[in-house]
Parts: structure tokens; C-alpha cells; sequence
């Protein structure tokens, strides 16, 4: 049976992660707070906001940048989005 998590984003009990997707408090609280669909929603935001903008992970510019943007994204706040992309309609 795979552990569920109240999910931050969706408010509703949902398949958690295997396991924190980084270390730290940060990776924990993501582990503990954010479910699967969650995470993988946000993974794909995340390669298009990379890909839109340009970003280099190396650059630990960029790599603040993008984790701003995930604390907006779990917090329900406003966040960028990749200029003209339209979610497909469910």
C-alpha cells in the first residue's frame, strides 16, 4: 500500500512520494506536503518555465530562481507561466 499525503496543492488525501525529491527541510516538507500528481504537475511546469527562460541549473542564479518558483507553486500563490501555453481542457 502506498502512503498518502493531505496534498498542499490539490487539499485533498492523495499518493505521497516514494521519497523527498532532494535533501533537506525543503525535499522533507515536499515529501510530507506535496503528493505525486502534485510533484509530477509541477515537474512539467517546471521544464517549460526552464525551456521559456532559458535557464542553466548550473547557474545558481537560476536554480534560486526556479526553487522561488516552486515555494509559489505549493504555497497557491501567484507564479510565472510560460508565455502563452493553454492547459488542455479536462
Amino acid at each position: 500500500m502506498s502512503r498518502t499525503v493531505m496534498c498542499r496543492l490539490h487539499k485533498e488525501e492523495l499518493p505521497g512520494l516514494a521519497k523527498p525529491p532532494f535533501p533537506g527541510s525543503r525535499g522533507e516538507d515536499i515529501y510530507q506536503n506535496v503528493s505525486q500528481k502534485a510533484w509530477d504537475e509541477w515537474q512539467h511546469h517546471q521544464t517549460m518555465i526552464i525551456n521559456e527562460r532559458h535557464l542553466n541549473m548550473m547557474d545558481p542564479k537560476d536554480r534560486k530562481y526556479i526553487m522561488g518558483e516552486m515555494e509559489k507553486y505549493f504555497a497557491g500563490e501567484e507564479f510565472e507561466r510560460a508565455e502563452g501555453y493553454v492547459p488542455p481542457s479536462e
